[in-house]
């Protein structure tokens, strides 16, 4: 049991597109990224969005090869700056949703849930990677289980 992060694709400029969805190159890379997590079978069963465009056409393209049970959805605290500490209180692994996202969020989330302090960096997220964090068993604190990215090194 577990949740998923994920910040969203590339997107295009603001000038080419002024809601700055996917661009192609973007739409790719999440697609690889999903069809990888597919064939080890991610038990997702909800993915929440921030309701900007790139991000909901990231979970979009995560639905498609997942196959989640919940439709997707947009849902509150995941813009770029909101409140995550408040956000984080929310959260249950239990739950197996995938939150698609921006910086600096997702990398403050990250950072507040295995540290407790959301300015202590932990992880760097890349354009349509994903980071899977659960509680220990042990002592309930939250710990990176393994991520994804496009790029290595």
């Amino acid at each position: 049991m577990a949740i998923y992060l994920v910040q969203h694709g590339i997107s295009l400029a603001k000038d080419v597109d002024p809601e700055r969805g996917l661009s192609v190159e973007g739409a790719q890379i999440v697609e690889r990224i999903a069809r990888t997590v597919k064939d080890h079978k991610l038990p997702v069963k909800k993915i929440v969005h921030s309701g900007k465009k790139r991000a909901e056409q990231t979970a979009d393209i995560f639905s498609q090869y997942l196959q989640t049970v919940e439709v997707v959805q947009q849902g509150p605290g995941l813009s770029p700056m909101d409140d995550v500490i408040a956000f984080a209180q929310k959260l249950q692994p239990e739950s197996e949703t995938m939150y698609v996202g921006h910086l600096p969020f997702m990398e403050k989330l990250t950072g507040y849930l295995t540290t407790g302090n959301e300015n202590k960096p932990v992880f760097t997220f890349q354009n349509g990677g994903i980071v899977c964090l659960d509680k220990s068993p042990k002592d309930s604190n939250w710990q990176i289980k393994w991520s994804l990215m496009p790029n290595i090194g």
